[in-house]
């Protein structure tokens, strides 16, 4: 019987109509918890600053953080996330589009070279990009190295963004613990510094500026975690048919 709605569920977000159902029920339950949180926002001047300095800026966020990063997003620019084309991917898609947010269709493992391409042009006209450095398969809250290619490439910088909310579930069966936030609680939005990526980085100079945002970012996340009251989430994990396959 479970392996049976399992089934059933998954024909339903394939298809055009379930992908529009769940990405509308997430719209709005992304609004309930944003607009019923009390939020904290903090160094939101690292964001919207360097965005007016440099026209765009490449900003990211954790897989398992990353669904009430729209909300914050004040549309002065064109905002464009880098999207799976998986069926994941398109309800993200439908969600984005409702917070006025655009999308480019790939991944660091699918489409990558037309993305790439199409990233970087959307850049250098002044488009700000979002990419989830961990997503879609993980391993969770690591970094990946492609958005500091493109920081190279562009001269744009890197800038993370977190949240967490008090008393949030943390769905331990999904990959990534993601948080699933209930109304009514207290919340932090928390933005790092921007990151440069020099022009003539050497292969190991890049791998030690993916290390340094990647631990600043979990720096920021497990500190705000530990304010809120929330429980330590390891990075690392990975979907279960990737650890088997790992092993």
């Amino acid at each position: 019987m479970k392996n049976f709605f399992k089934h059933i569920g998954k024909k339903i977000t394939r298809s055009h109509i379930g992908c529009a159902i769940f990405s509308f029920l997430a719209y709005w339950y992304v609004r309930l918890i944003a607009v019923t949180t009390k939020w904290e926002v903090r160094n939101i001047e690292n964001f919207y600053g360097n965005l007016d300095k440099y026209d765009s800026v490449i900003f990211i966020a954790w897989h398992g953080r990353a669904p009430m990063i729209p909300y914050f997003w004040d549309k002065r620019s064109i905002l464009k996330a880098l999207v799976s084309p998986h069926r994941d991917g398109q309800i993200l898609v439908g969600l984005l589009r409702r917070f006025g947010i655009g999308h480019i269709d790939g991944s660091s493992n699918e489409r990558a070279l037309s993305a790439a391409v199409t990233l970087l042009k959307e850049l250098r006209q002044g488009t700000t990009i979002a990419i989830i450095p961990d997503g879609p398969r993980g391993p969770s809250m690591t970094m990946g190295i492609s958005p500091l290619y493109y920081a190279q490439k562009t001269g744009k910088p890197i800038i993370g963004v977190t949240y967490s909310i008090a008393r949030s579930i943390v769905v331990e069966r999904s990959w990534d613990r993601m948080l699933l936030p209930l109304p009514f609680h207290k919340g932090i939005c928390a933005v790092t510094k921007p990151f440069f990526i020099p022009k003539n980085a050497s292969k190991e100079d890049l791998e030690q500026h993916r290390r340094i945002i990647e631990d600043e970012m979990n720096r920021l996340t497990w500190q705000i975690d530990k304010e809120l009251g929330m429980p330590y989430i390891p990075k690392g994990t990975m979907p279960k048919r990737k650890r088997e396959q790992s092993k």
